[in-house]
């Protein structure tokens, strides 16, 4: 047996209405949308020029809710990032020959470091990050006040860009993990113990296969921030389908409450036409019939009115 067509247009409704927010709910920076995340921190970066001066790092200020991340934006001619590089930008060295696709004639360097939100946005299962989750992305600079950039192709056709990372932890079976713009994880050996190489822009850190226990200050944050951001998923998923069931609970109460009415009606009914005059049943041969006790008009031949 089908659904009331009732029942079946408020399920319809709660599937136009609140499954999209949920869905939308679950693209939040929070639940570890990266490139949400690098849009975001494009136009904070960018907020950092006020009268930029070229080949100078200027640090940018994150969203409160977003604590612990680290961005900076640095302004270049494309002819002197070919030619001179930048020898030091943070945790990155860049060489000569570092080309941008499409050619702009000046480009903004956006750096990041995501500290304890790595895990977040750049999750790894069986492994342990040893060092934070570091970004270089490259952004046409012909407009200082636009947001959602898309970002340039950067690549380095000589020596490769270099990443030092700092305060990495110790372990054994280290490997550099590169995750570009298009999804895909690359590993590579660690130099030096604590360097990683690149060609191309990214977000780049170093990782083991060990189970490492987390210090006391940055990685207990990153848990509490994790279990937290599950469990407000969980009470919106909980908010939804309790909405759903007291939806569900109103409705069958409505049918249940129209069903009572149209059977008390056919009660009332069948009480008024037994409390009606009853017929005197009268035998016509095998069956009976009802009797009619009085006639309005009564019978009479039609030759008793000939004169």
């Amino acid at each position: 047996m089908g659904l009331p067509r009732s029942l079946s247009m408020l399920l319809t409704l709660i599937c136009l209405f609140w499954l999209p927010a949920l869905m939308a709910q679950s693209l939040s920076p929070n639940n570890g949308s990266a490139r949400e995340l690098d849009a975001l921190l494009q136009d904070y970066a960018f907020r950092a020029f006020v009268r930029p001066k070229t080949g100078i790092p200027y640090n940018g200020v994150v969203p409160s809710n977003l604590s612990g991340i680290q961005i900076a934006a640095m302004r270049l001619r494309s002819g002197s990032l070919r030619t001179r590089g930048v020898p030091s930008y943070n945790e990155f060295e860049i060489p000569i020959g570092v080309v941008e696709q499409p050619y702009v004639e000046r480009l903004v360097l956006v750096y990041q470091n995501l500290g304890n939100w790595s895990e977040v946005y750049y999750p790894l299962p069986n492994y342990t990050y040893l060092a934070p989750v570091l970004g270089l992305l490259a952004y046409n600079a012909s407009d200082l006040s636009a947001k959602n950039l898309p970002e340039l192709d950067l690549r380095a056709f000589g020596d490769p860009i270099k990443i030092k990372f700092s305060d990495v932890q110790s372990s054994t079976g280290s490997l550099c993990v590169a995750f570009d713009l298009h999804g895909s994880v690359e590993f590579s050996n660690v130099t030096s113990g604590n360097e990683c190489s690149t060609i191309q822009q990214g977000h780049f850190s170093i990782v083991t296969t060990e189970s490492i226990l987390p210090p006391s200050g940055g990685g207990g944050e990153t848990n509490k921030k994790k279990k937290k951001s599950n469990r407000k998923v969980w009470i919106i998923v909980g908010s939804v389908l309790g909405g759903l069931a007291l939806l569900i609970l109103l409705a069958v109460l409505v049918l249940w409450v129209r069903k009572c009415r149209q059977r008390k009606e056919m009660e009332e009914m069948e009480k008024a036409a037994e409390g009606g005059e009853a017929l005197r049943m009268t035998s016509v041969g095998d069956a009976k019939a009802p009797l009619a006790t009085v006639t309005r008009t009564q019978p009479a031949l039609e030759n008793e009115y000939v004169p």
